[in-house]
């Protein structure tokens, strides 16, 4: 079994695979490695595309490493395979993107990304720090996740499903902000897993885990 996190100089990635790994070798998920090459994304058993920064630019970067989403289609929608998008990475399933400009999403869950905007004016944008997760649908990745559960933050737009039963997870900030998203073999979240202590690393282990 073998893990593929893409590298696509969108952030720095240590973090993550440092989660991954740990995660992987404590419940013999295999290997984990990061990565730019098409051939090895297309070669892994599981994919994970994260993401900082903003949409346009992370879609950007992305597509200017020749042949490396093609790669990722191939594996995930061609091949079933399971995919995580995490921060950026998972709002780049959506349909289109509406930060600074409109911008074409992968369209793997229909939607939009847009603006966080509280009903309450004194609440900040960015949505940064800790939340308590809501969780709307049962899901594998959710097995032992509690309603309640934290999750860490940081983003300023948010993923609108159109069709609620792909939304999995939310949290309240003065209104509901969309915390993970799902159909298939696909899901992702708003929150970094690898830095929301031992509720990410338990999503983190069931996502190495889950067989669609």
């Amino acid at each position: 079994m073998r893990t593929a996190i893409i590298d696509y100089d969108s952030g720095n990635l240590h973090s993550a695979e440092k989660a991954f790994q740990r995660m992987a070798a404590e419940t013999g998920a295999g290997t984990v490695v990061v990565t730019s090459d098409p051939a090895e994304v297309l070669a892994a058993d599981r994919v994970v595309l994260p993401g900082d920064g903003a949409f346009p630019a992370c879609k950007a970067e992305l597509f200017d490493h020749t042949g490396l989403f093609e790669a990722c289609e191939e594996a995930v929608i061609a091949k079933g395979r399971p995919f995580l998008g995490i921060c950026i990475g998972m709002q780049m399933l959506s349909t289109t993107g509406h930060e600074y400009r409109d911008t074409a999403g992968f369209d793997w869950i229909g939607g939009d990304v847009v603006k966080i905007t509280p009903s309450d004016p004194t609440l900040k944008v960015p949505h940064m720090g800790w939340n308590n997760l809501v969780l709307d649908n049962p899901h594998p990745v959710l097995e032992g996740v509690n309603e309640g559960d934290h999750a860490y933050f940081v983003h300023s737009y948010h993923f609108r499903v159109n069709d609620p039963a792909h939304r999995l997870a939310h949290v309240e900030y003065s209104g509901d902000i969309t915390a993970i998203v799902g159909r298939d073999n696909l899901v992702g979240m708003q929150f970094h897993p690898e830095k929301s202590q031992a509720t990410g690393l338990r999503m983190i282990a069931n996502f190495l885990n889950w067989k669609p």
